[in-house]
């Protein structure tokens, strides 16, 4: 390579990374400290923002955590703060404030006025992070969808177009089109996301019934995001799954078939990650998905035992299982990253949740102990048949030891007799020959 090349090539190489420099928003965060909240709740809001505002791409520069007695209906956090704000914003040379609340279109507006810079509350940066994370057919139509919904109220203000091109939060999405700003299109397209939505996954509804009617018990691995589902699945099935240490770093569904230690199989799904108020928008969009939760046979709950707010976790994602009404689906607390943990916090868990099962998937540590809990759990819900089968109905003998656990099996002269353990749900497949 000659001495003027390589300096061509070291120069490209600078303006690239010079380019991506540019590219990263500096971001101001701003919590707001209600009376209802504790402080502690409001400090921890805003870090798991912090964590979020770093998954979206943007630098969060500095933050603010403001007390008010109530919400200001203009500005939220009231003129005198925001001034305040503005300044302190400016002077640090600020691309975008985001808020860890939800802003209301006008309250956005007024911002956006005062900072002189993007506003973005704290749904519009969960929704831009799912954007980048959608890659799947099925996952990059739900979040447009979501994306479209939570522009429509949004629509003045935005110019003769919704440009969604660009560098920063909000300024992508699936596919990143150009949305005209007149509401009947915009509704136009919002309808023919959603019919697009249910005819991707009528695919996956066929397969979801299939499953169903082999009877093998359906489990779904649910938790807050990042606390190490993708992680486990892939310990217990070699599923490949993209595992990175970030928030969201998955968000389509995956299954895989696994056999258990009294060699009964089940199948076992990833889903997306929870967090503290997870945008409605989104949840409404993902219903397709979410579905596989409400479904299950048995959930089971991940929650990062190392982290200093577990209670919080199980509260948040229990709170979003109710929204899809999963809340009465059995559930087995798992918690993980025990590597990471001493033996005090790990007895203090274990007292506080006397079911639940301490594990490191990263290390392989108690996966043993999980499968057979799970085991356990399946087969409390499991009755035990005794079956006259003739033999001209092998396939149902094949069904027996495809969904059950087969005790006993015996010939004689009219046909098999067969003592299975089976799920509750497969009684009614074998009625016909059962004693």
């Amino acid at each position: 390579m000659t001495q003027d090349h390589a300096s061509r090539r070291r120069r490209r190489l600078t303006a690239t990374i010079t380019d991506l420099q540019v590219a990263i928003q500096r971001a101001f965060l701003v919590g707001v400290f209600l009376p209802e909240m504790s402080s502690q709740e409001a400090v921890r809001s805003l870090d798991e923002l912090t964590l979020l505002t770093d998954t979206a791409g943007s630098e969060p520069v500095d933050q603010e955590l403001v007390r008010r007695t109530r919400i200001d209906p203009a500005t939220y956090i009231g003129s005198g703060k925001a001034e305040e704000l503005t300044a302190l914003t400016k002077a640090l040379d600020i691309d975008v404030v985001i808020f860890d609340n939800q802003l209301t279109p006008a309250q956005q507006r007024n911002l956006q006025k005062l900072f002189g810079c993007d506003v973005v509350d704290r749904e519009g940066l969960i929704l831009d992070i799912f954007a980048q994370h959608a890659h799947t057919k099925v996952g990059a139509l739900q979040v447009e969808l979501a994306m479209n919904r939570y522009n429509l109220p949004r629509l003045r203000g935005k110019g003769t177009s919704l440009s969604q091109q660009g560098a920063g939060v909000l300024a992508r999405g699936p596919g990143e089109t150009k949305l005209e700003t007149d509401r009947r299109r915009i509704l136009q397209r919002i309808s023919k996301l959603e019919r697009d939505l249910k005819e991707t996954v009528r695919h996956r509804e066929t397969q979801r019934k299939a499953r169903k009617r082999s009877e093998i018990p359906q489990v779904s691995i649910v938790g807050y995001t990042n606390a190490g589902k993708s992680t486990l699945l892939n310990a217990l099935t070699d599923a490949g799954v993209l595992v990175e240490d970030r928030l969201f770093a998955t968000l389509d569904s995956t299954v895989r078939r696994l056999e258990l230690p009294n060699h009964r199989p089940m199948l076992l799904a990833d889903t997306v990650g929870f967090v503290r108020r997870l945008p409605h928008h989104l949840v409404e969009a993902f219903q397709s998905t979410l579905s596989e939760v409400a479904e299950a046979d048995l959930l089971v709950h991940v929650v990062d035992g190392s982290d200093d707010d577990v209670a919080g976790q199980i509260g948040a994602v229990r709170q979003v299982l109710l929204e899809i009404d999963a809340a009465d689906v059995p559930e087995l607390i798992v918690f993980n990253k025990a590597d990471l943990m001493t033996r005090s916090a790990l007895d203090r868990l274990a007292a506080l949740y006397p079911d639940s099962v301490a594990i490191s998937a990263l290390e392989g540590i108690r996966l043993d102990d999980l499968l057979t809990k799970l085991a356990d759990l399946l087969e409390r819900s499991s009755v035990t048949l005794t079956l006259d089968i003739p033999y001209s109905r092998g396939d149902l003998v094949a069904a027996a030891h495809r969904v059950g656990e087969v005790i006993e099996e015996k010939h004689d002269d009219n046909g098999i007799i067969i003592e299975v353990r089976v799920p509750e749900t497969a009684r009614a497949q074998f009625a016909e020959f059962s004693r």
